[in-house]
């Protein structure tokens, strides 16, 4: 894998589990299901908070290994959820009478799967394009009253550091994201205005930056992050291999001392007594 395109395909047009991050690859589950232990519960947190249980339909988008997906089911006792991504082999076996899956791609503008009390998108729409119109779709698919949940990434990097081995690794990842799928978290702190200018009603978003700690579930996901996309790290010219074992090695060593990146989760409700818009 190389961030250089392949012929008749521009800079940035890649996808998310064809380009990078294969979900057959030995392994990508678990680099996921890493990230899960550690968000996982603010997301829970926040669907609890807005009222997710009993009586509800929902829209758990790009579901990855289903870990939300049967919370809602097991935990917050949904009536239904139906899980959506691009790749589905993972969830298959979780299909039952209260789960749907749902193998499209969230750009098709052919898709309608109707409508829902709560519809979630967490580290999905950084990685596609025209998020902004993607939060226009998913407004949409709400019922009167139901909730959109969105959480995506955002770094906030340390200004006094810009040659560690971690920031160069950490900045050539984003780059390299930035070049062969199209990644953008520019956009993610105005995700409560976007929500707002949808209609939406009582607004809120918070910031979780998680603490990496050697050891921790959050620094595996990120150092089998690194070591998946080596080649394309080096490829942006900001790392060499040396800077890369190096900063793998920070990662694991007890001199670990950085903010790494954070989660903004944004949520709004569509007013009660509006009829669906079906966008």
């Amino acid at each position: 894998m190389t961030t250089s395109p392949p012929p008749g395909r521009a800079a940035g047009d890649g996808h998310y589990g064809e380009d990078l991050f294969e979900p057959e690859r030995p392994g990508e589950a678990g680099r996921i299901d890493a990230a899960a232990l550690v968000y996982d519960p603010v997301t829970t947190r926040r669907l609890r908070a807005i009222g997710a249980g009993p009586g509800s339909r929902c829209l758990e988008v790009g579901a990855g290994t289903g870990t939300v997906a049967r919370w809602l089911l097991e935990e917050a006792g949904v009536d239904e959820v139906v899980a959506l991504d691009r790749d589905t082999s993972g969830l298959e076996p979780l299909a039952g009478r209260r789960l749907r899956v749902l193998t499209a791609d969230l750009t098709d503008e052919s898709l309608r799967p109707g409508g829902f009390d709560l519809v979630h998108a967490r580290f999905v729409l950084m990685h596609l394009p025209q998020r902004r119109r993607l939060i226009t779709r998913l407004a949409g698919w709400l019922n009167p009253g139901g909730w959109l949940v969105l959480g995506d990434a955002l770094e906030v990097p340390n200004p006094l550091d810009a040659s560690s081995a971690y920031r160069r690794t950490m900045d050539a990842m984003w780059q390299a994201l930035r070049s062969t799928i199209g990644t953008d978290t520019s956009s993610v702190p105005a995700y409560p205005h976007f929500l707002r200018e949808e209609g939406l009603h009582d607004v809120g978003a918070e910031l979780f930056a998680p603490p990496l700690v050697a050891g921790s579930p959050l620094v595996r996901f990120w150092s089998e992050t690194w070591s998946r996309m080596r080649p394309a790290l080096e490829e942006t010219g900001l790392v060499d291999a040396a800077a890369v074992d190096e900063a793998l090695d920070y990662l694991a060593s007890p001199r670990l001392a950085e903010l790494g990146p954070g989660m903004v989760t944004a949520w709004g409700q569509r007013p009660r007594g509006e009829g669906e818009t079906g966008r």
